[in-house]
């Protein structure tokens, strides 16, 4: 077919990269949507936990109401007290996140002013003039007998945030609070806008019995919106055909199935990972587990 080019209509793509946090070379981009998918009993919390400890996440959410039997995610991912949601049928846990969200956001814009406003103060201070400095300015940084600079808790930087969703299916979460849900999803990295550009944004992870269920599951939105999918080994072949499907685009259904069971035929702990936004000194989207590359 012939082509026409026309002069400056060409696309002009943005500098950056819309995975705004850096993250070890070997791992996955930061933030993203992680399904994680696989029979009870069969390894889903230890993967995740394998995933989540290794990604430079400052903050953890979680929403699960089996949290505080499950010693292995409080302890090795440090989730805060505050930071738990025991009840996912309550559907205004997601405006909560978000709000957690906005509120790390507004923390870190005062930071920023206040940083301005110390080093104005120190400026003058310098000159050896006090008359000339405001007493709103001079008390705001003065507490015991001495000017302290402003503090931040994460040290002046965007907080890296990770919201995981465990034992939530056929909860209000998924079935009433679906398009809630389903906004923070879509929106995951765009939570939390700053004034100057960008946003701090939070990962989402999914530990999931199953792929597709009739009611009260992941639904379409969530999927199409994932960035990584874990699979572990399933006795359902309609369920892997249907995920084979939805990974249509990236290989086709015949070369994903074997390359699954290449993944998780020595241990139904195994699990095979697809990073569809994947590095680009990864030799391939496809792992077996976290640490082993699958090249089809």
């Amino acid at each position: 077919m012939k082509e026409v080019k026309v002069k400056g209509l060409d696309i002009k793509v943005p500098n950056g990269s819309p995975f705004a946090y850096e993250t070890p070379e070997a791992l996955p981009k930061a933030h993203q949507n992680c399904l994680i998918v696989a029979p009870r009993g069969q390894g889903k919390t230890t993967f995740c936990v394998n995933l989540m400890e290794r990604m430079p996440y400052d903050r953890i959410i979680c929403v699960s109401p089996s949290i505080k039997s499950n010693s292995e995610l409080l302890s090795r991912l440090k989730i805060d007290p505050e930071d738990i949601y025991e009840n996912p049928d309550d559907i205004e846990v997601v405006d909560r996140i978000k709000e957690t969200i906005e509120k790390e956001r507004d923390d870190l814009e005062e930071y920023i002013e206040k940083k301005k406003k110390y080093k104005e103060l120190m400026k003058l201070l310098s000159k050896d003039d006090m008359f000339r400095i405001p007493d709103d300015l001079l008390m705001l940084f003065y507490e015991n007998g001495s000017f302290e600079p402003p503090t931040h808790r994460w040290g002046g930087k965007k907080p890296c945030i990770a919201v995981l969703f465990d034992d939530c299916l056929g909860s209000q979460i998924f079935t009433k609070g679906i398009r809630k849900l389903n906004a923070l999803t879509i929106y995951h990295r765009h939570t939390g806008q700053l004034k100057g550009g960008g946003a701090i944004g939070c990962s989402l992870y999914f530990l999931l019995q199953s792929f597709k269920c009739s009611s009260g599951g992941i639904s379409k939105c969530i999927r199409g919106n994932t960035t990584s999918l874990a699979i572990g080994r399933t006795k359902s072949d309609k369920e892997l055909d249907e995920i084979a499907e939805e990974c249509g685009g990236e290989v086709a259904k015949e070369d994903f199935l074997k390359i699954h069971n290449q993944a998780t035929k020595n241990s139904k702990f195994d699990f095979l990972f697809c990073d569809f936004n994947k590095k680009e000194n990864h030799p391939s989207m496809f792992r077996k587990n976290l640490d082993t590359f699958i090249v089809p």
